[in-house]
């Protein structure tokens, strides 16, 4: 009796669980709401405030002297495309607020350009969302978001802001760029949550 040998591989594009809507792609597109802002590293700083005060401030070479980790994430664009298995390095944003007592619920995060998101403090806290600033092994590129963008790759790409040079840490919400534009307040990939009225 012949019996076939299964073999079994890496899967296959129909093996990949996606959120709805999404396909796969190798590449990494760029989108962007402007142009692409260049920051001098010597120019660049991080903020954390309380929409008043600075609560903390990292210069370049201060912010690259905290504690960093290496993290695997798949990304969701709203655009429906989706890539899996990236490799990022970057400080938790759990590093950014560890020891500061903290009385808000919301987090604004700010741009070099004028960007903003908004998003809960619990979609940023507890090893969710991180201040990335290599990608693949290699510095991050500008048209990816670089020096350093946020990454909160749970949610669809809009709000994992490039350029970031600041999270406002809030007792209430205050949609950002996109959401005050038609996009979905959340951005749940899952739930498909693209647009105002998902």
């Amino acid at each position: 009796m012949n019996e076939s040998r299964r073999f079994v591989g890496r899967p296959g594009a129909a093996d990949v669980k996606l959120p709805p809507g999404q396909h796969l792609t190798r590449d990494f597109p760029v989108l962007s709401a402007g142009p692409t802002p260049h920051v001098p590293i010597e120019q660049w700083e991080l903020t954390i405030d309380d929409g008043t005060r600075v609560l903390r401030q990292w210069s370049w070479k201060a912010f690259r002297e905290l504690p960093a980790e290496s993290f695997t994430a798949d990304l969701h664009c709203v655009t429906r495309w989706s890539k899996l298995g990236t490799t990022w390095e970057g400080v938790s944003v759990d590093t950014l607020l560890a020891g500061l007592t903290i009385d808000a619920s919301f987090a604004r995060a700010r741009s070099y350009g004028g960007y903003t998101t908004n998003l809960p403090l619990r979609d940023v806290t507890n090893g969710q969302a991180w201040i990335a600033f290599r990608f693949d092994g290699a510095d991050l590129a500008p048209e990816h978001g670089g020096p350093a963008r946020l990454l909160v790759p749970h949610l669809y790409s809009w709000k994992s802001a490039k350029w970031v040079r600041g999270l406002a840490l809030l007792d209430h919400d205050e949609p950002g760029f996109w959401e005050r534009n038609g996009y979905h307040n959340y951005g749940d990939p899952w739930r498909e949550q693209r647009y105002s009225d998902d």
